[in-house]
């Protein structure tokens, strides 16, 4: 009798890759696609099955020695055990955020936890401002400090609609609504196939690829 291959292939961190593509919008041929992806990212600069901050800044920033705030979110945001490093599981539940076909509801949501720094629940105006600091640096724009201070404060004004000096979650998904380019860098349109955009990271698999299924008004963060 020949041998059987399991249609549960576990890849590093014990992932079933059927689990996944139940829990996310991809398909589990779209998975494989993703592990492949992650295999390449995860040897960048440690062999060790996992992706670290490093990998994943060269894979952002093609480079290991640029320090930029808006990466290290990111990588938090990614490494939902906080153990310093993404699994393959992680991995693929974080970029499923990033999908077009995923709700802005989610989108706006993980775009909040992005700026809550603290991780408080809510974004205060320094948080505001070290976000906009760091994505202006990540896309090498250099603006005045007076600048920034008007783009901030304004922002922080508009989304701050109760008035208390901070913005919860309520606030920022009423903001984002009325400004929905917001969330433009939150999808990443080669998602929607993966085993196209990396058609040579698709695995020859008997698997069915089917769908699993302040209370001034004024803000002041200087």
């Amino acid at each position: 009798m020949g041998c059987v291959v399991s249609k549960k292939a576990k890849h590093h961190g014990a992932e079933d890759l059927t689990v996944l593509a139940s829990e996310t919008v991809f398909t589990i041929n779209e998975v494989e696609a993703l592990y492949e992806l992650f295999k390449k990212l995860s040897t960048a600069v440690v062999n060790d099955g996992f992706i670290h901050k490093e990998e994943l800044q060269l894979a952002l920033f093609n480079n290991i020695s640029k320090q930029n705030l808006f990466l290290d979110r990111v990588f938090d945001l990614f490494d939902d055990k906080q153990n310093g490093r993404i699994e393959f599981g992680e991995f693929v539940r974080s970029l499923s955020i990033f999908h077009p076909r995923t709700s802005d509801a989610d989108k706006i949501t993980y775009l909040f936890r992005l700026y809550d720094l603290r991780q408080t629940g809510y974004v205060e105006c320094d948080e505001l401002k070290e976000m906009v600091l760091a994505l202006l640096t990540e896309s090498d724009l250099s603006l005045s400090d007076d600048m920034v201070e008007t783009i901030v404060n304004k922002t922080f004004m508009e989304a701050d609609s109760k008035g208390d000096g901070r913005i919860d979650e309520e606030e920022w998904k009423e903001y984002v609504a009325r400004n929905p380019s917001l969330l433009k860098n939150m999808t990443l349109p080669y998602l929607v196939d993966i085993t196209v955009a990396f058609p040579s990271f698709v695995l020859n698999t008997e698997m069915e690829d089917s769908r699993l299924g302040n209370t001034s008004k004024r803000a002041n963060c200087k």
